[in-house]
C-alpha cells in the first residue's frame, strides 16, 4: 500500500496535500491507484461467491458458478471504473459555480481517492455475508464522506466556507450516481446475463 493510501487512514490532512502536489506534476497519477484498487472488490467476490458461498437456510451453502461470478466481477468492475469516472466529471461541471478551476483528471483523480475505503471494504467480499456487507460498506461510506468534507477544499484550494458547500454538493451527486449505476449492473446481471447458483448441504 502506497503512502499516500495510509496517509488518506492515518493523516488525511497532509494526504490530500501530498495527492494535488503529485496530481499537478503527474496528471493521471491517479490511474494505477484507481485500475488496481478497483481490482480488491470484484477479486475478493469472485473467491467469496464460488469458493465459500452463503447461507440462504439453515443447513444448506449456494455458491455461484465461476461463470457466473466471472460475469458478476467483470460487470461490477467496470461499473466501479465508470462510477468514479462519472462523479470526477460531475466535479468538474460543479467547479463552475465556485472558485475553482480544477481539470476533469484531478476530478478524477479526487473521486478516485475518495472513494479508497470502498476499495479497502471490498475484502469483506471473501465472507459473503448481508450483515458483514453493511457494517464494511457502512463504515466505508462514514470515512469517505470525511475524506470528501476534509479533503475537497484542500485539494481544489477552495476557502472553508464554499469547500464545505462543494463537498456537500458533490456528497449527493456521488450518492445519486452510486446507487444509480448499481440498480443498472445488478439489473443487467439478473436479467441479461442470468446467473447460475449451485446449492449444496453444509459439510
Amino acid at each position: 500500500m502506497s503512502a499516500p493510501i495510509i496517509k488518506l487512514f492515518t493523516q488525511p490532512n497532509f494526504a490530500w496535500t501530498d495527492i494535488r502536489r503529485e496530481e499537478e506534476a503527474h496528471p493521471r497519477h491517479y490511474l494505477a491507484h484507481l485500475l488496481l484498487l478497483a481490482l480488491i472488490p470484484p477479486v475478493c467476490l469472485f473467491i467469496g461467491t464460488t469458493y465459500v458461498g452463503w447461507s440462504l437456510a439453515v443447513g444448506e451453502t449456494v455458491k455461484l458458478s465461476a461463470a457466473s461470478a466471472l460475469q458478476l466481477c467483470v460487470l461490477l468492475y467496470l461499473t466501479i471504473i465508470v462510477g468514479v469516472v462519472l462523479i470526477g466529471a460531475f466535479i468538474r461541471w460543479m467547479s463552475r459555480t465556485f472558485d475553482a478551476r480544477p481539470t476533469l483528471n484531478q476530478c478524477i483523480g479526487f473521486a478516485a481517492y475518495t472513494v479508497t475505503p470502498f476499495f479497502i471494504a471490498g475484502f469483506a467480499g471473501l465472507y459473503p455475508s448481508r450483515w458483514l456487507a453493511i457494517l464494511v460498506l457502512g463504515a466505508a461510506g462514514v470515512y469517505s464522506t470525511f475524506l470528501l468534507f476534509v479533503g475537497l477544499p484542500t485539494f481544489m484550494h477552495e476557502r472553508k466556507e464554499q469547500g464545505l458547500l462543494y463537498s456537500a454538493c458533490v456528497w449527493a451527486v456521488g450518492l445519486l450516481v452510486l446507487v444509480t449505476i448499481l440498480v443498472e449492473m445488478i439489473l443487467v446481471w439478473f436479467n441479461v446475463l442470468s446467473p447460475e447458483y449451485l446449492r449444496a448441504p453444509v459439510g
